[in-house]
């Protein structure tokens, strides 16, 4: 019988393998939870910024001694920089670490968040929108590359949903935040409060941010930067001039960027189509030949359409008609950005267990019932009429984001991420100040006839406001057929395990 006591126990290596392995991927998982949670706070951050001076405009007029043309640059300047960048954002994502990018982005929003709230007049103030605005327009479609890279598909409804509640939230309680912070502060305190937070996280984000892509060295087609920048901008400028009427700005003034813009996008494309023969296109628009991705942007555009309206015309109301205070206006919309915040990450839940197609139906439906309700206000509708319409139109678009966002861009092949994500973030800026540009056309021009005719102002801009909802619903009328046709896209590539 042989002595086996002096022979070492032997571990089992399998098990030890086994156990290194899950430990390695909860850390893993872990650290990108973390990443896109820092992502998650600075992208909210900076979408807030970007509607939170709608309601400060009147102060801004009597403290900084300009006109009401001069102050709406302040918003018009911000678009128009969103525009241009955005597009750009395709290539820099490909071309740079992503922890570089982050580091830029959350760098130049933050010193352009100082130089506003030390602004000492109009045009310092002006310059600073637009330094913030650069870090923006990256910070968008960094989230959404990082997020598609990151996380699983089967979990991608459930990140997508926290981004819904960014993208669609965040510009809903801007104008309430705002209200609160005048309401007892000076302007410069909107600046003041959002530093310190964009500083936290830019630290933050330095030192644990992952680099989620390998860079490659991708040509810059200055050209197509060109275009592109006559293009947008072109369109977005155009579309905020539409409906100044107090502006001074003519028919012409208004329709030539507009022109321009369309002339230049049109030759945008053609060059994108020959680059992206050599893949090398500023923004490739293979992405288009994905059904779901082009039904998807489609969706996007007519929600964006009603969400800018919606918020640019509500306020307008009940200030204009009702005779609300910007804080008592601000408190009326919050129930709306709370609910929206609230429903997103049920909604993505949902989408990850039974796809997209019940929630896009439901929502479109729920959307342009919201509009439709909306056409029934007048001089002397009850508030309650305004806070019930305003939360039913966040229901329904919280049960649009969430699947739209997700559906689009999960049926690209992994390299086209970034591309994708700066399209959508392109046509969300385009559809908002399209709605903007539609609901205010309509509700001056028909103001305008009605003051003409002999109407009081308060009866005028009842009766315009009117006239641009039934324009938004019936707008809102042409998703409904196109959500039966939203599916889960297939299967398109793993990603890296997230922990739970």
């Amino acid at each position: 019988m042989s002595d086996t006591s002096t022979i070492p126990t032997v571990p089992d290596s399998s098990a030890t393998d086994s156990a290194a392995s899950a430990a390695e991927t909860k850390r893993v998982g872990a650290r990108n939870m973390l990443a896109i949670t820092i992502l998650l706070v600075s992208t909210f951050v900076v979408i807030l910024n970007e509607t939170i001076m709608s309601v400060a405009l009147p102060h801004l007029m009597d403290d900084l001694g300009i006109t009401a043309s001069a102050a709406q640059w302040l918003t018009t300047a911000f678009l128009l920089t969103m525009a241009v960048v955005i597009p750009i954002t395709g290539f820099l994502l490909q071309r740079f670490t992503t922890r570089g990018i982050f580091i830029t982005a959350m760098a130049v929003f933050s010193a352009g968040t100082l130089v506003a709230a030390l602004a000492p007049g109009f045009e310092v103030l002006l310059a600073a929108r637009i330094v913030q605005a650069v870090g923006t327009a990256i910070m968008i479609p960094l989230l959404f590359t990082t997020v598609l890279t990151l996380v699983p598909e089967q979990n991608r409804g459930r990140i997508m949903g926290n981004i819904s509640i960014v993208i669609s939230v965040a510009p809903a309680v801007g104008p309430t935040i705002s209200g609160l912070i005048l309401s007892v502060l000076d302007w410069r305190w909107m600046f003041i409060i959002v530093l310190p937070i964009a500083v936290a996280a830019l630290v933050l984000g330095a030192l644990r941010i992952p680099n989620v892509s390998e860079p490659r060295k991708t040509p810059l087609d200055v050209l197509s930067v060109i275009l592109a920048a006559f293009g947008f901008g072109g369109l977005v400028f155009g579309l905020s001039s539409i409906g100044e009427a107090e502006g001074g700005i003519t028919a012409v003034e208004a329709w030539l960027p507009l022109a321009v813009g369309v002339v230049a996008i049109v030759v945008f494309v053609l060059r994108q189509l020959s680059l992206q023969k050599r893949d090398i296109a500023l923004l490739d628009l293979r992405t288009f030949t994905t059904k779901s991705f082009s039904l998807s942007i489609g969706m996007v555009m007519i929600s964006m359409i009603a969400l800018f309206g919606t918020l640019i015309l509500l306020p307008l109301y009940t200030q204009d008609v009702l005779g609300l205070d910007t804080l008592s206006t601000g408190l009326l919309l919050l129930p709306g950005g709370l609910v929206m915040g609230l429903l997103a990450p049920f909604v993505g839940r949902l989408y990850d267990r039974n796809g997209p197609t019940v929630l896009v139906v439901a929502g479109s439906i729920i959307v342009s019932a919201a509009l439709w309700g909306m056409t029934m206000l007048g001089e002397n509708t009850p508030f309650w009429w305004v806070l019930v319409a305003h939360v039913l139109l966040s229901i329904g678009l919280a049960l649009l984001f969430t699947p739209l966002f997700t559906s689009g861009l999960a049926g690209l092949a992994p390299k086209m991420y970034s591309h994708g994500s700066a399209i959508l973030s392109t046509v969300q800026q385009l559809a908002g100040a399209a709605g903007i540009a539609v609901f205010i056309t309509v509700l001056s021009s028909r103001a305008a006839t009605m003051v003409a005719d002999g109407s009081t102002v308060v009866s005028a801009t009842a009766g315009g406001i009117h006239s641009a909802f039934v324009y938004g619903a019936i707008i809102s009328l042409v998703a409904i057929p196109i959500a039966f046709f939203i599916r889960k896209p297939a299967s398109t590539g793993a990603a890296a395990p997230m922990g739970h």
